[in-house]
């Protein structure tokens, strides 16, 4: 099933995204990417199409600005990552067609913090949180704040992250689970890897988003 992208421009900081949105639609995951990537992240588009097929619409999108991606103060803020997270939830809530679905976070690397830091500044506003190989760590004041429902994904053989993610788990106090996929890497390219991660990610979302109407 092919399913159009259309590029988008994210208005108050000019930011770059992609958005695809399924017929009947569940829910919109807004991706986060990790530091020195981009929305053009291949491992978070493959993630981003395999969930497009479970009926979620997806908005792949720049954190920062070509010139601010050079400046690693930047790339490591994860306060001002955060921000730019919720601009893409301020964005989407404003779009006629996608303003009315449900919003997950789906979360990589440093991308992650920043999902979560979104996530505790607006609870209302977010369904569920995944982390792939992420440093939930860096948003270490705001994970007992977040009520989102959390999935944190590590590879088994990423072991400084994983150790992160246990001492992560123990801070947060919303529903929460750590998966961990045997056998990967940080960057999840083993094969079957990503595969697991976008299963895991799927099921996670699913369960958490409000029933389709008249189930």
């Amino acid at each position: 099933m092919a399913i159009d992208t259309e590029p988008v421009l994210l208005r108050e900081s000019a930011l770059q995204g992609d958005l695809s949105v399924p017929a009947q639609a569940r829910g919109l995951v807004l991706f986060a990417h990790g530091s020195g990537s981009s929305r053009l992240s291949g491992r978070n588009r493959w993630v981003a199409r395999a969930l497009q097929q479970q009926g979620l619409a997806t908005l792949l999108f720049d954190l920062l600005t070509p010139d601010e991606a050079q400046d690693p103060r930047k790339v490591f803020n994860i306060a001002l990552l955060g921000q730019r997270v919720l601009e893409a939830l301020r964005w989407a809530r404003q779009r006629a067609d996608i303003s009315g679905l449900p919003v997950c976070l789906f979360g990589a690397s440093t991308g992650a913090a920043a999902a979560l830091v979104a996530a505790a500044d607006r609870p209302q506003d977010i369904a569920a949180v995944v982390s792939r190989g992420g440093r939930p760590d860096l948003a270490q004041d705001h994970l007992p704040l977040v009520q989102a429902p959390t999935l944190l994904i590590v590879g088994g053989d990423d072991v400084d992250v994983l150790a992160l993610n246990h001492w992560a788990l123990r801070q947060l106090r919303c529903a929460k689970r750590l998966e961990v996929v045997p056998g990967a890497t940080h960057l999840f390219e083993e094969p079957g890897a990503l595969e697991s991660v976008a299963a895991l990610a799927a099921e996670w979302f699913l369960r958490h988003l409000p029933a389709p109407t008249g189930a």
